[in-house]
Protein backbone atom coordinates (compact mmCIF):
# COMPACT_ATOMS: atom_id res chain seq x y z
CA UNK A 1 0.00 0.00 0.00
CA UNK A 2 3.11 2.21 0.84
CA UNK A 3 3.99 3.13 -3.01
CA UNK A 4 0.08 3.97 -3.73
CA UNK A 5 0.41 6.10 -0.21
CA UNK A 6 -2.98 4.33 1.01
CA UNK A 7 -3.11 3.57 4.57
CA UNK A 8 -3.90 -0.32 5.13
CA UNK A 9 -7.64 1.80 6.22
CA UNK A 10 -8.25 2.21 2.69
CA UNK A 11 -9.17 -0.90 2.17
CA UNK A 12 -11.58 -1.78 4.96
CA UNK A 13 -14.99 -2.88 3.86
CA UNK A 14 -14.19 -2.90 0.25
CA UNK A 15 -13.93 -5.48 -2.68
CA UNK A 16 -10.87 -5.86 -4.42
CA UNK A 17 -9.50 -7.65 -7.07
CA UNK A 18 -6.10 -8.83 -7.81
CA UNK A 19 -5.21 -9.25 -11.56
CA UNK A 20 -2.19 -11.83 -12.36
CA UNK A 21 -2.32 -12.74 -8.28
CA UNK A 22 0.07 -15.60 -8.65
CA UNK A 23 0.09 -18.14 -5.89
CA UNK A 24 1.35 -15.87 -2.78
CA UNK A 25 -1.55 -15.22 -1.45
CA UNK A 26 -1.36 -11.13 -2.71
CA UNK A 27 -4.86 -10.38 -0.47
CA UNK A 28 -3.89 -12.08 2.71
CA UNK A 29 -2.62 -8.68 4.22
CA UNK A 30 -6.10 -7.19 3.76
CA UNK A 31 -7.97 -8.35 6.66
CA UNK A 32 -10.12 -5.48 7.29
CA UNK A 33 -11.71 -5.99 3.24
CA UNK A 34 -15.17 -7.69 2.43
CA UNK A 35 -13.72 -9.61 -0.21
CA UNK A 36 -10.73 -10.67 -1.67
CA UNK A 37 -10.26 -12.21 -5.11
CA UNK A 38 -6.80 -13.19 -6.93
CA UNK A 39 -7.55 -13.53 -10.66
CA UNK A 40 -4.82 -15.28 -12.58
CA UNK A 41 -5.31 -18.11 -15.78
CA UNK A 42 -2.99 -20.02 -13.88
CA UNK A 43 -4.96 -20.45 -10.51
CA UNK A 44 -5.63 -24.61 -11.56
CA UNK A 45 -1.88 -24.83 -11.53
CA UNK A 46 -1.25 -23.08 -8.22
CA UNK A 47 -3.83 -25.68 -6.21
CA UNK A 48 -0.92 -27.89 -6.00
CA UNK A 49 0.98 -24.62 -3.80
CA UNK A 50 -1.19 -24.59 -1.38
CA UNK A 51 -3.49 -21.24 -2.44
CA UNK A 52 -6.18 -22.97 -1.04
CA UNK A 53 -5.34 -22.25 2.79
CA UNK A 54 -4.91 -18.87 2.22
CA UNK A 55 -7.68 -16.28 3.45
CA UNK A 56 -8.91 -15.24 0.00
CA UNK A 57 -10.48 -16.69 -3.46
CA UNK A 58 -9.14 -17.54 -6.15
CA UNK A 59 -10.66 -17.36 -10.15
CA UNK A 60 -9.02 -18.54 -12.94
CA UNK A 61 -9.92 -16.60 -15.63
CA UNK A 62 -7.59 -14.31 -18.07
CA UNK A 63 -7.60 -10.37 -17.45
CA UNK A 64 -9.39 -10.42 -20.82
CA UNK A 65 -12.30 -11.58 -19.64
CA UNK A 66 -12.97 -11.43 -15.92
CA UNK A 67 -16.26 -13.31 -14.94
CA UNK A 68 -17.72 -11.11 -12.52
CA UNK A 69 -20.95 -8.92 -12.98
CA UNK A 70 -20.48 -5.05 -13.79
CA UNK A 71 -19.18 -2.99 -11.02
CA UNK A 72 -17.87 -6.19 -8.60
CA UNK A 73 -15.15 -4.18 -7.08
CA UNK A 74 -14.45 -1.03 -5.40
CA UNK A 75 -10.81 -1.86 -5.94
CA UNK A 76 -8.75 -3.72 -8.51
CA UNK A 77 -5.33 -3.80 -8.83
CA UNK A 78 -2.49 -5.17 -11.03
CA UNK A 79 1.10 -5.43 -9.44
CA UNK A 80 3.67 -6.20 -12.57
CA UNK A 81 0.87 -8.04 -14.75
CA UNK A 82 -0.67 -5.52 -17.31
CA UNK A 83 2.55 -6.73 -19.34
CA UNK A 84 1.79 -10.61 -19.44
CA UNK A 85 -2.00 -10.31 -20.72
CA UNK A 86 -2.11 -11.29 -24.33
CA UNK A 87 -4.96 -8.57 -25.44
CA UNK A 88 -4.25 -4.75 -23.51
CA UNK A 89 -7.68 -3.11 -24.93
CA UNK A 90 -9.37 -5.94 -23.91
CA UNK A 91 -7.50 -5.92 -20.23
CA UNK A 92 -8.08 -2.84 -19.86
CA UNK A 93 -12.36 -2.65 -20.94
CA UNK A 94 -12.80 -5.45 -18.22
CA UNK A 95 -11.51 -3.17 -15.23
CA UNK A 96 -13.36 -0.83 -16.23
CA UNK A 97 -16.61 -2.76 -16.13
CA UNK A 98 -15.73 -4.48 -13.39
CA UNK A 99 -14.70 -1.52 -11.41
CA UNK A 100 -17.45 0.62 -9.31
CA UNK A 101 -17.75 4.04 -10.04
CA UNK A 102 -15.51 6.08 -7.87
CA UNK A 103 -13.30 2.70 -7.35
CA UNK A 104 -9.66 2.60 -7.54
CA UNK A 105 -7.25 0.79 -10.16
CA UNK A 106 -3.96 0.38 -8.57
CA UNK A 107 -1.32 -0.30 -11.44
CA UNK A 108 2.52 -1.12 -10.89
CA UNK A 109 3.84 -1.96 -14.44
CA UNK A 110 6.93 -2.03 -15.84
CA UNK A 111 6.85 0.20 -19.54
CA UNK A 112 8.99 0.69 -22.37
CA UNK A 113 10.46 -2.48 -22.40
CA UNK A 114 11.15 -5.26 -25.66
CA UNK A 115 7.67 -7.67 -25.73
CA UNK A 116 9.14 -10.97 -24.86
CA UNK A 117 7.21 -14.67 -25.04
CA UNK A 118 6.05 -13.88 -21.06
CA UNK A 119 5.55 -10.46 -21.71
CA UNK A 120 4.16 -10.06 -25.11
CA UNK A 121 2.49 -6.65 -24.60
CA UNK A 122 4.88 -3.18 -24.79
CA UNK A 123 2.62 -0.51 -22.45
CA UNK A 124 3.11 2.92 -23.32
CA UNK A 125 4.84 5.33 -21.10
CA UNK A 126 1.79 7.31 -21.34
CA UNK A 127 -0.82 4.49 -20.10
CA UNK A 128 -2.30 6.62 -17.67
CA UNK A 129 -3.09 9.64 -19.16
CA UNK A 130 -4.38 7.11 -22.16
CA UNK A 131 -7.51 5.96 -19.68
CA UNK A 132 -8.90 9.51 -19.44
CA UNK A 133 -11.76 10.37 -19.18
CA UNK A 134 -12.71 6.95 -18.00
CA UNK A 135 -10.31 7.33 -15.22
CA UNK A 136 -9.06 10.41 -13.07
CA UNK A 137 -5.27 10.50 -12.19
CA UNK A 138 -4.65 10.90 -8.61
CA UNK A 139 -1.26 9.99 -8.08
CA UNK A 140 1.43 8.72 -10.74
CA UNK A 141 5.22 8.27 -10.46
CA UNK A 142 7.54 7.00 -13.08
CA UNK A 143 10.85 5.48 -12.48
CA UNK A 144 13.66 3.85 -13.62
CA UNK A 145 14.44 0.38 -13.44
CA UNK A 146 17.23 -0.59 -11.34
CA UNK A 147 19.18 -3.41 -12.83
CA UNK A 148 15.90 -4.84 -14.24
CA UNK A 149 14.38 -5.43 -10.08
CA UNK A 150 11.16 -3.63 -11.02
CA UNK A 151 9.57 -3.68 -6.88
CA UNK A 152 12.61 -2.05 -6.51
CA UNK A 153 11.93 0.63 -8.58
CA UNK A 154 9.66 2.75 -6.10
CA UNK A 155 12.13 2.38 -2.70
CA UNK A 156 15.33 3.54 -4.93
CA UNK A 157 13.19 6.41 -6.70
CA UNK A 158 15.39 6.87 -9.14
CA UNK A 159 13.43 9.53 -11.72
CA UNK A 160 12.61 8.52 -15.24
CA UNK A 161 14.04 10.01 -18.04
CA UNK A 162 12.58 9.61 -21.26
CA UNK A 163 14.47 8.40 -24.13
CA UNK A 164 14.34 6.16 -27.00
CA UNK A 165 11.57 3.98 -27.88
CA UNK A 166 12.78 0.64 -25.58
CA UNK A 167 13.97 2.55 -22.44
CA UNK A 168 11.79 0.73 -19.98
CA UNK A 169 10.68 2.90 -16.48
CA UNK A 170 7.87 1.78 -13.81
CA UNK A 171 5.06 3.17 -13.07
CA UNK A 172 2.73 3.42 -10.35
CA UNK A 173 -0.31 4.67 -10.37
CA UNK A 174 -3.84 5.64 -8.52
CA UNK A 175 -6.51 5.92 -10.92
CA UNK A 176 -10.25 6.49 -9.77
CA UNK A 177 -13.26 5.21 -11.87
CA UNK A 178 -15.27 8.36 -13.05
Amino acid sequence: TDQFCLPREFFAGKRILDLGCGPRGSLEWATEAAWRVGLDPLVDRYRDLGIDEHAMEYCAAPAENIPFADESFDVVSSLNSLDHVDDLPSTLSEITRVLAPGGSFLVEVEFGHRPTDTEPVEIPRDLAESLQPAFRIHLQHRFAVPAGRIHSAYVEAVPYQAGKRFNPGVMIAHLVKQ
